[in-house]
């Protein structure tokens, strides 16, 4: 565990351990509950596909493209949950490839196929 008061700023960041140089790191998704083993009865968005939800969540430009890193504001469950538990989804891609998922940014709305 990691103990911090409440509204301090928590910075984190992610790493991929790869051979490959030509892959980037993406941050898509992080969500937190007062329940490690369960992710989406009592939840608290941060940021969804890459839409952040809590004003306090900040991503920073790393001189790596294989970092992700970000802060945001340590908050309670309403002050009856004694912790809380970060869950999030990184997208890795192709370093420069525009149309990858890294690249899109806020995916408010996928695209569905209509078929024929």
């Amino acid at each position: 565990p990691y103990y911090v008061d409440l509204n301090q700023n928590l910075f984190l960041q992610a790493s991929l351990h790869s051979s490959d140089p030509n892959l980037t790191l993406f941050v898509d998704t992080c969500v937190a509950s007062p329940d490690p083993h369960d992710f989406n009865t009592l939840t608290y968005e941060l940021i969804r596909s890459g839409c952040v939800k809590d004003h306090t969540y900040h991503s920073f430009n790393s001189p790596y493209k294989d970092v992700a890193q970000f802060t945001f504001n340590a908050f309670s469950f309403v002050n009856r949950y004694p912790s809380v538990y970060l869950q999030c989804e990184l997208v890795v891609c192709r370093a420069m490839d525009y149309n990858s998922r890294c690249y899109q940014g806020c995916a408010s709305r996928f695209k569905r196929d209509a078929g024929s």
